[in-house]
């Protein structure tokens, strides 16, 4: 039944060298469930090509609130930023 069992995180690998992308959530059993459950819901078109599911418990966020204290250093630091650096032409996803 839907709704049944825990709350799992879908991560989906598009292609090749792109970075697998939080898609949305199902509820499962068990890790088995839990991907077949993702296939079934987030790649139906064949527009997937690796899936991770996690746990929803096992994620630890931070909240809105702390926005400042963890990323207002970094707005100081613009070489940690992948758009100060050229990219080659030969690499198409970044």
């Amino acid at each position: 039944m839907p709704g049944d069992g825990e709350l799992w995180e879908v991560f989906v690998r598009s292609q090749q060298g792109v970075s697998h992308r939080h898609v949305g959530s199902v509820h499962a059993s068990d890790p088995e469930m839990a991907l077949n459950n993702a296939r079934d819901v987030y790649t139906r078109r064949n527009e997937g090509l690796s899936i991770w599911v996690v746990p929803s418990a096992a994620i630890t966020a931070s909240a809105p609130a702390d926005k400042d204290a963890l990323f207002a250093p970094a707005e100081t630091k613009i070489y940690r930023h992948p758009s100060f650096f050229p990219l080659p032409e030969e690499v198409d996803n970044m």
